[in-house]
This record gives structure tokens, C-alpha cells and sequence, in this order.
């Protein structure tokens, strides 16, 4: 049994009652473990608030989750009803349902940024190839979450998004009707569906999410944060073991981030009031409408933070699957040619190339469409074993690796639109391209990182006091 730790009679009471919490519960020793005396690099910039921001959004969308679940009745009779209830005669009803339904963009919007930083400043890079998994495992439970709520409002669009979304995984070998069926509960999407996805919205998914965001913290303080010069501040320390480079997080940081925090809700605070459906991107028009299974809308797209990978799935066609295979045999002849490998590893590629071809042509282009959204997302989690850039930092490789992320910057936005647009010739043609320089990107990053002299790397860390 640990010993009580003693405090004098005199001390006030607050004092007082912070000893009594400590001797039962480890409170002041995990504020100073991760914030008083948890030393982050002092040359932090705007960047690094993304991270706090997506830690609020969370809070937001639990709170106004568990209010909306008081009054929403997860019934496909009901459900649209439920939703009209609480805008209209809940008192503030209108005001939760917008910051939810705002919190959902806003969380796209804060990872899509946090993520991009990593990608800048190469914080996937050893030693903290776990926290980008974990950060990985967000992203993609955050989708999954997202989906699932997306069906709820039980409108147009959310029924008939979730229909086409829930009918890819029929294109599946084997399973895949098998598959499409245990998630819809039902033959088509109906009640059975809403249920179990309103299950997996309100319960199970956030559960999973939570524990990765814990795991994802854990993880951070454990190794440390990055910086914007890639360099490892706990390589320099002073005689009492501190980070020469490295300032306590409370209350440098910690105020940084109020700041930061201040001007995140202004600006989300006048989309709630004043621009909720954001022409249109954030509440689809379509969606005020109850889901009728008889009359299909004459576009049906998904939101706007998933249109990425939908233009991805659209421009994966029977034509565009000769560029695949000439891709993959492209790839695979690069291997063996420049790679220093046995024989026996290089006739493994060559092997696997050219059974992946033989699939590509057995199997419908539909499913490898599937295959390509979901690549999309599942080739970040490689991201840490991708890149072999001798820097870490964007600031210190060569001068074209930032034009190389601006177009992939670029590119990601360019499908994003077309994900919204109606399918149409010019813009299946841009996709696959965009779509093609998308996993060019990752794929081929291996080679390309290694190119170039980069620059020379400070031995600490470059900062300009303000």
C-alpha cells in the first residue's frame, strides 16, 4: 500500500483537497506527466493546433450526439419525423442538430489538415511510425462513423447514398452479396439497416474511436512531438535532463491552443447560424426531403469529405483497367531492374504481377473500383515504410519536393469536386488521371524521396521568438 502523502493543517483548502484526490488517484502526477512537464519544441506553429482542434470537435459532436439521441427515434417510420421534431418544436433543437451536423465537417476538416502536417514536417517518420497508425485507425473509424450517421436523417439523399455505398460490397468475390446482406439486415435498405447502423453510431464506433484518440495521445508523449525541422529536441538536453529545445506544453502550448481554439468557434459559430447546409456541401438540399425507395434522385453523390475516394471508385472503368495492368507490369519491371535483391525475390514480383494482371482481367472492374477507394485510404497506414527521404522535414528536401506536394494537394481537391460532380467524359478522364497520380504518389515514393540533395539539417531547432 503506497504512503499517504502528509500536507500541513495550515494549507487552504483547495490545497487541502488536492491531496486527498493525489493520495488516492494519480491527478497532479499526470498534469505534470502531460502538460506542466511534458516539453514539446518551442518552434511550433499555426500547424500544430489542428490536433487540440480535432480533440474539441470530438467533445462537440459526443455532447450534441447524446442530445439528439434523447429525441431521435432510430425507426425507418419515424426516423424523418424524429429529425423535423427536434428542428422545429425541441427547445434549441435547431442549434444541436446544426452543431452536429457542422461538427461533421468540421472534424473532416481539422484531420484532413492535422494529417497534411504530418505529411509535411514527416511525422510518420521513426520513432513514431505508431502514432501515425493510430492517427490512421482515426481517420478511418471517423469515416466509418460518419457513414453510419450519414443514414440516419432518413432523407433522399441518405438513403440513397447509403443503398450505392452498401451495394459496392456486393462486387466482392465470393462474399461479397453474402457481406452486403449481414450489413443492410435486410434485402434492401430499410429498417433493419437504420437500426444496426444507429447501433453503430451511438455505441460501438465511438467506443473504438476513443480508444484510438487515447492510444494516439499515449503514444505522442511517449516519443515526443515533431517539428517543423524534423529534429529530435530530446537529443540535447541541460543538466537536469530537460530539452534544450523544448518548452513545458502548460501553459506555452496550452494557451496556444485556447487561441487557436478561440478562432476555430467564431468561425464555426457563423457557419451554425448562418451558413448550416454551406450551399448545399455540408446538408445536401435532397436530404430536407423524406427517403422515398420508389423515386431515385437524379444525382446521388456522398459528402463532400468522402468525394475523394468516390471519384477514385468511379474512375476505375473497363478502360481504365489497361492502364492499371500496364501500371502494375511497369512497376514490377522498375523492381527488378533498379532493385538490389535475390533472384528468388525478384521472380516473386514478377510472379505476383502477372497473377494480378490474370485478376484484373477474371474480375469485373466494379470490384476493383472498391478496391481503389478503399486503397485510397488503407496506403496511408504504409506511409512511415514509404518514404526513405534522408530529412524529415519538407523545409529541409529539395526545392521540387514541395512543388510534388502541392500538386498532390491539388489533385486531392480536384477529386474531391469531381466526386460532387455528375459523371460525364472530361471528368472520368481527369479522375483517372488524378486518380493514377494519387497512388503514383505513395507508390512510387520509395524512388522519388531518395532523389535530390536535400538540405543541410540544423543540429537545433530554428526559432524566432514573437
Amino acid at each position: 500500500m503506497a504512503e499517504f502523502k502528509e500536507i500541513s493543517p495550515n494549507a487552504p483548502a483547495a490545497a487541502k483537497l488536492l491531496n486527498w484526490v493525489d493520495n488516492r488517484f494519480p491527478a497532479s502526477k499526470l498534469f505534470k506527466e502531460h502538460m506542466s512537464e511534458y516539453y514539446a519544441p518551442k518552434n511550433f506553429n499555426f500547424w500544430y493546433i489542428f490536433g487540440s482542434l480535432s480533440l474539441l470537435v470530438l467533445v462537440i459532436q459526443i455532447v450534441t450526439g447524446i442530445f439528439l439521441t434523447m429525441h431521435y427515434k432510430p425507426d425507418a417510420a419515424l426516423a424523418f419525423g424524429s429529425v423535423e421534431y427536434i428542428m422545429r418544436d425541441v427547445p434549441w433543437g435547431w442549434l444541436i442538430r446544426y452543431m452536429h451536423s457542422t461538427g461533421a465537417s468540421a472534424f473532416f476538416v481539422v484531420v484532413y489538415l492535422h494529417m497534411f502536417r504530418g505529411l509535411m514536417y514527416g511525422s510518420y517518420r521513426k520513432p513514431r511510425e505508431l502514432i501515425w497508425l493510430f492517427g490512421c485507425g482515426i481517420f478511418l473509424a471517423l469515416m466509418a462513423e460518419a457513414f453510419m450517421g450519414y443514414l440516419l436523417p432518413w432523407g433522399q439523399m441518405s438513403y440513397w447514398g447509403a443503398q450505392v455505398i452498401v451495394n459496392l460490397f456486393a462486387a466482392i468475390p465470393f462474399v461479397g452479396p453474402d457481406l452486403a446482406l449481414l450489413i443492410r439486415g435486410d434485402f434492401v435498405v430499410g429498417d433493419a439497416t437504420l437500426n444496426r447502423f444507429f447501433a453503430f453510431h451511438v455505441i460501438a464506433v465511438p467506443l473504438v474511436l476513443l480508444g484510438l484518440v487515447v492510444a494516439h495521445i499515449i503514444a505522442l508523449h511517449e516519443v515526443g512531438s515533431n517539428n517543423p525541422d524534423g529534429i529530435e529536441i530530446k537529443a540535447k538536453k541541460d543538466a537536469k535532463g530537460r530539452p534544450l529545445d523544448g518548452i513545458p506544453f502548460h501553459p506555452y502550448y496550452s494557451v496556444h491552443d485556447i487561441f487557436g481554439v478561440g478562432v476555430f468557434l467564431m468561425v464555426f459559430s457563423a457557419i451554425v447560424f448562418f451558413a448550416p447546409e454551406m450551399g448545399g456541401y455540408f446538408l445536401e438540399y435532397n436530404n430536407f426531403v423524406p427517403a422515398d425507395p420508389f423515386q431515385t434522385p437524379l444525382h446521388i453523390a456522398p459528402v463532400w469529405y468522402f468525394t475523394p475516394y468516390y471519384s477514385m471508385l468511379r474512375a476505375v472503368t473497363d478502360e481504365m483497367m489497361y492502364a492499371l495492368m500496364a501500371c502494375v507490369l511497369a512497376g514490377a519491371v522498375l523492381a527488378v531492374a533498379k532493385g538490389k535483391m535475390p533472384k528468388l525475390f525478384k521472380g516473386a514480383i514478377v510472379g505476383f504481377a502477372v497473377v494480378l494482371v490474370a485478376m484484373m482481367l477474371a474480375i469485373d472492374a466494379k470490384f476493383w473500383g472498391v478496391v481503389a477507394m478503399g486503397g485510397g485510404v488503407v496506403i496511408l497506414f504504409f506511409l512511415p515504410w514509404l518514404d526513405n527521404s534522408p530529412v524529415l522535414s519538407i523545409r529541409y528536401r529539395p526545392s521540387w519536393h514541395k512543388y510534388l506536394y502541392a500538386v498532390f494537394v491539388i489533385d486531392f481537391l480536384v477529386l474531391g469536386y469531381l466526386g460532387i460532380l455528375p459523371v460525364s467524359d472530361i471528368s472520368s478522364r481527369i479522375s483517372q488521371v488524378g486518380t493514377l497520380f494519387y497512388f503514383g504518389f505513395f507508390l512510387l515514393m520509395p524512388w522519388w524521396s531518395r532523389m535530390g540533395t536535400p538540405k543541410p539539417v540544423p543540429d537545433r531547432v530554428t526559432f524566432t521568438a514573437h
